[in-house]
């Protein structure tokens, strides 16, 4: 399997002078296409500092971040950094950030309404394949955490990205919907999307395809 992402030596300092902080110290990183590659590491161990220059929310001090072999750190253009997001990448969070106004449905199909498209039709579906369609109707506090956080994930693939970045996606579940999570996105790298999750629960390892653990500024594989 062809590797979609590449990480080369990716260092992030925070400061200047005596109050530097290194999150990152020369990581390297390898994610096949099509697999669901977990990264753990404790809180405040970088981890989401990853997946901001992956997913172009920040900038490296220096090292590589190939995606689909192209170097992403030499894109300057903060209108072409937005287009790829849009385009190939799709983000879960903690916090589901349904907006409270709008149904499951309209919540789901935003980002494509947003540009101009009308997703409805592939928010139903995907709502359907992970079977909340038949509360689609339903506004956000109206639904359990596990419906919310699954809604989040089915509005983040509405624009078919190629790579799901999940940022501690279960933080707020219990063992029961954490585990459906896990499964949720092994079904989905199976199906052949890209799916890189940070988080400090180790259950997550058991569905993975690949697994980092992230030590003093470095990625270490473990499975």
């Amino acid at each position: 399997m062809a590797d979609i992402l590449e990480i080369k030596k990716l260092t992030k300092i925070y400061g200047q002078g005596k109050e530097n902080l290194c999150v990152l110290r020369e990581a390297d990183l390898n994610v096949a296409r099509g697999s669901f590659v977990v990264l753990l590491g404790p809180s405040g161990s970088g981890k989401s500092t990853l997946l901001n220059l992956i997913g172009l929310l920040d900038k490296p001090t220096s090292g590589q971040i190939l995606f689909e072999g192209k170097d992403i750190t030499q894109i300057k253009s903060e209108s072409k950094r937005s287009s790829l997001r849009r385009k190939k990448m799709g983000f879960v969070f903690q916090f589901d950030g349904l907006l409270p106004e709008f149904s499951l449905l309209e919540n789901v199909a935003l980002p494509g309404l947003m540009h101009g498209k009308d997703e409805r039709k592939r928010a139903q579906k995907l709502l359907d394949n992970f079977g909340i369609g038949a509360i689609s109707h339903k506004m956000p506090a109206d639904l359990s955490g596990g419906e919310k956080q699954r809604a989040a994930i089915a509005r983040a693939l509405c624009n078919h990205p190629d790579l799901l970045l999940a940022d501690e996606p279960t933080g707020n579940l219990d063992m029961a919907r954490k585990e459906q999570v896990f499964k949720d996105f092994a079904a989905l790298a199976k199906d052949g999307l890209t799916v890189l999750m940070v988080t400090h629960d180790v259950h997550a390892s058991n569905f993975a395809d690949a697994v980092y653990t992230l030590d003093n500024g470095k990625l270490i594989r473990t499975k």
